[in-house]
């Protein structure tokens, strides 16, 4: 008798749902994934790979709203993610002349020391690329051992990271700095100014940013810490007006 043993050496794939062939397979190839199948009939079947992982997509079933962004979606665990955002980007300058951050399809922005971003298909459906080292728990609504406006930044954090959700983040930052921001140090202070003034223009709301600005120029911060606070937002240039780099 034949002993078949299991070897723990499975490979998964994930298979998403297609609404629109024509525009998964321009997003994928911009992005500079090599299509290894593409069919359209009698049924809808793509495969996609790059790098060490692939994307399978089949018909989407009558019904599905990509507008509602709850598709599907997998997560791509890999050793940095830092690489994967700034090379889909650079594919995105590319073919769009900017990285698509808002809308379907985007991506989502990322923070130096982030652990995690989001690339949103046309479909609708959300591939999440996670740091393998990244916390296995998340304390929502901050770290409970950080006192006033630094758990505040640490639940503003995680909205923006984990739950990709800029209007809760924004309430969070505005409504704590209101709260806490009198007693807080000069460089939380700032973090939270730069986190509003990044969430207000992504929020589409630029009338909030000269106020913010202002303030966030008027802080007494070394250069370590306007170091500091230009890295705690995904493009420091939003920053320049108020906060230069003296480098």
């Amino acid at each position: 008798m034949t002993e078949h043993r299991i070897q723990p050496n499975e490979t998964t794939v994930p298979l998403l749902h297609c609404v629109s062939a024509e525009e998964t397979l321009a997003f994928w190839r911009a992005l500079g994934f090599e299509v290894t199948y593409e069919q359209t009939k009698p049924y809808l079947y793509l495969a996609f790979r790059w790098s060490g992982f692939e994307l399978h997509y089949g018909g989407a079933p009558s019904g599905v709203d990509p507008s509602a962004e709850s598709t599907g979606g997998c997560l791509v665990m890999v050793d940095a993610v830092a690489p994967y955002h700034a090379a889909f980007s650079e594919a995105m300058r590319r073919t769009h002349g900017k990285v698509l951050a808002k809308g379907r399809p985007r991506m989502t922005r990322y923070r130096p020391g982030a652990s995690r971003f989001s690339v949103v298909d046309p479909s609708g459906n959300t591939i999440v690329f996670i740091q393998r080292d990244e916390p296995a728990e998340l304390e929502y609504g901050g770290a409970k051992w950080l006192p006033g406006l630094a758990r505040v930044l640490d639940n503003a954090r995680i909205l923006r990271e984990f739950k990709s959700d800029d209007l809760a983040a924004f309430r969070a930052l505005n409504s704590g700095l209101r709260r806490h921001g009198d007693a807080a140090p000069a460089v939380e202070q700032a973090l939270a100014l730069a986190g509003l003034i990044e969430l207000s223009l992504a929020l589409e709301k630029p009338e909030l940013v000269p106020d913010w600005g202002a303030r966030l120029a008027a802080l007494p911060l070394t250069a370590p810490e306007r170091t500091q606070v230009r890295q705690a937002v995904a493009e420091p240039a939003v920053l320049e007006a108020w906060l230069p780099d003296a480098t």
